[in-house]
This record gives structure tokens, sequence and C-alpha cells, in this order.
């Protein structure tokens, strides 16, 4: 059982111990008949539709529609991770859609578009996604070429596609982001709210991936959309998809966390039973550096993202600079806590179905996505060079 002593650190109340022990418990009875890595589609919306019914999506969105709180408590997003991807990579993958997907409404939307969209979402019955990247931006979220166009006083039409969209083929909505042009480079972009069902949108492509979840280019054939579904004005759409990332980037570092913890535990029962040289494989010195090695790695993470987490929840506007920290450190920390484990496995470690194996795999796309680590890197020194009063 993955390590609880860290709850004892200043960043934590009572409440997210309960969640922790909760939903520790509740993950460890009902994520295995849920999650078939086989039928990904079918498993999320399992997952979903479980961590709905049973109220594990709450800290999603606030209490006015059907969450908790009056905004995000991210060390609450931040342990939901980790515990779920400590059991489960694809149930972590779900929970996560849900807060990703839906947070730009959450923090920028209308209390219309609240009420019409959150509800569903933290119940489990409609599936959100984040529609940002594009084939050739990514990381730069200023190259954004998909665009929307005015038709008409109320309606814009969108054309364009976007690419690795995680929840691609399955999501009720699409938050999608396009160039509307009130201004140059990332001033001239704006975010909408884009049902699956809506004419002109297509599954252009599903992508399958080492860790298989569902993920897809999606192509935007004049879509048109009310402007009553725009979140935000035009030309906002950089500052939400930047602000939503602020929130959510630190729970990326925690799902690395969940990774990361569930690794050490197997790597402790593989070296506690396995005998190598006449002596327990535990009491070889190179084995007990490794896991002093993997300990040290999560905690050096878990402090970062906590530490993220608990700046945000105690109202810093913005933590740009902690969360990017904690995005990097926990999921290059995670690469190398897991790649320990699958050595101390030896040949059973590179066995398909082994958990270090699959967590080998789980590992990998947690340090591109939402923001590569290369770009968090950048991100961190530019926000050290212009407290400094340094332009970057």
């Amino acid at each position: 059982m993955a390590d609880r002593s860290f709850l004892d650190w200043p960043f934590f109340g009572p409440q997210h111990k309960a969640l922790r022990q909760s939903l520790d418990s509740w993950a460890h009875e009902r994520i295995p008949p849920l999650s078939d890595h086989h039928d990904v589609d079918g498993s999320c919306r399992k997952l979903v539709a479980a961590l709905g019914r049973d109220g594990w999506l709450k800290p999603v969105a606030p209490a006015a529609y059907g969450g908790q709180g009056s905004g995000y408590d991210v060390r609450s997003l931040c342990l939901s991770r980790e515990t779920l991807a400590y059991h489960d990579g694809l149930a972590d993958f779900a929970f996560a859609m849900q807060g990703l997907g839906s947070g730009p409404i959450t923090l920028f939307g209308t209390e219309e578009q609240k009420q019409r969209f959150l509800p569903d979402v933290v119940a489990g019955r409609s599936l959100a996604a984040f529609a940002l990247s594009e084939t050739e931006a990514g990381s730069d979220v200023a190259a954004l070429a998909c665009a929307a166009t005015p038709d008409g006083p109320d309606h814009v039409r969108i054309n364009g596609e976007k690419m690795w969209i995680s929840n691609g083929g399955i999501a009720d909505f699409y938050v999608v982001f396009v160039r509307t042009g009130e201004a140059p480079g990332a001033r001239g972009l704006s975010a909408f709210v884009v049902p699956a069902d809506t004419q002109g949108l297509e599954i252009a492509e599903r992508i399958d991936v080492i860790a298989p979840h569902p993920l897809a280019r999606l192509r935007f054939h004049e879509c048109r959309i009310p402007r009553a579904n725009q979140i935000g004005k035009g030309g906002d759409g950089f500052k939400i998809a930047m602000a939503t990332l602020d929130v959510f980037r630190s729970t990326v570092g925690a799902a690395a966390l969940g990774f990361a913890r569930r690794a050490l535990d197997e790597a402790i029962g593989r070296v506690s039973t396995r005998h190598l040289f006449g002596q327990p494989m535990a009491a070889l010195p190179l084995a007990q550096a490794s896991l002093a090695e993997m300990a040290t790695d999560i905690d050096a993470a878990a402090l970062l993202v906590y530490r993220a987490a608990w700046a945000k929840d105690n109202g810093a506007e913005r933590i740009t600079r902690e969360a990017a920290m904690a995005k990097m450190v926990a999921t290059e920390h995670a690469q190398v806590v897991i790649d320990k484990a699958v050595q101390l496995f030896g040949g059973l470690g590179v066995r398909s179905g082994m958990r270090v194996e699959m967590l080998y795999r789980d590992i990998r796309a947690l340090r591109i996505y939402e923001g590569a680590t290369e770009v968090q890197k950048l991100i961190i020194a530019r926000e050290i060079l212009r407290q400094h009063g340094t332009q970057a």
C-alpha cells in the first residue's frame, strides 16, 4: 500500500486525509471490474459514470453545480489523481479529463454555460474534452490555425483541425480554442463549447498510443456555433487556456506521483520475495540504494506538487512557476523511479501485462502533455527573469 505519511505534512487538512483514505478504498474495490485496457472507450465511459455516481467527481466543479466548495480545491484534485493513478492509469485519465475539459467553463463561463454543462460533468453523465493542440501548434499555442469566422450576429463558423485530443471520439462536448483574429498571435484566440453532435465536426482519426486511452484528431468543417457558446470575450482564449492549465498542470505531477508510488511498492514486494546469491534481494546494498533513491525522488516531487496546490488553494492568483516546477520534477522523477522498478524486476519487468511494464508505458506521455518538460523549463526561467525585472 502506498505511503500515507506525507498526509501529515502541513499542506493538508482533515478533509484531504479523509478523501485519500476513502477514494483509495473505493478504487481498490471498484476499479478492477470497470477498467479493461482492451476497450478503452467503454472503460472510460464506465469509469466516468461510476466516479460521478459515487461522488468522486465533486472536486472538478463548485457546489452550485453539483461539486464542492466555492471553487477548486487543487489539493483535492491532486490527491484524487494521485490515488486513482496508483490503482489504474485509465481511471486517472477519466477523472482528469472531466476536470480539464470543463475547467474553462468553471473558470470563465457564463452562469448559463455553467448550469448547462457542469452538473452533468460532475454526475458523470457527460464526458468533457479540452481541444487546444494542433499538428503544428502544441507547445506553441500562439501558432493555432483552426479559426472561427463570423456568421451573422449570433453565430460563428469553425474550420480547421485539432490533434492529440484526449477523449476525442467519446466526449459529449469539446472546449475548442480557435483563432478569431482580434490581434496577432496569442492575443487573437477565443474559446467555444462545441457539442459532439455539431454538424461538420468529425473524428478524422483515432490515435493509438503506448498507454491506451481515447485520443483523436478532430476536423471542423463549417461548424456553425452560437456565440452564446463562447467562453469569455473574443481574444481571451490564450488567457483561458493558460489559467486552466495553471490549475491542472499540478495535477499531472500528482498523477506521476501515483504511478511512482505504485512502482516503489511493486519494487519493494519484488525485492522482499526474490532471492539472489543465497539471500533476499532486499539485503543487497545495490537494491537498497535503488529503493532509497526512489523514495527520495518521490518525496522531492510530492513536496513540489503539494506546495503548488497549497499555494493556489491559499489565494495565489497564478502559480505558473510552482505548477511548472511540480509538473516537470514529478514527471521526470517518476520516469526514473519506474525505470528503477523495472530494473529490479529483471526480465520479468519487461513482460507485457506486468504492473511495472504498464507503469513504464503510462508515465511516458506525462512528460509531454500539458506542456513538455522542455517547455516547463522555459516557463520557469521566464518567471524567474520576470520576477527579477529582466525581460526574457
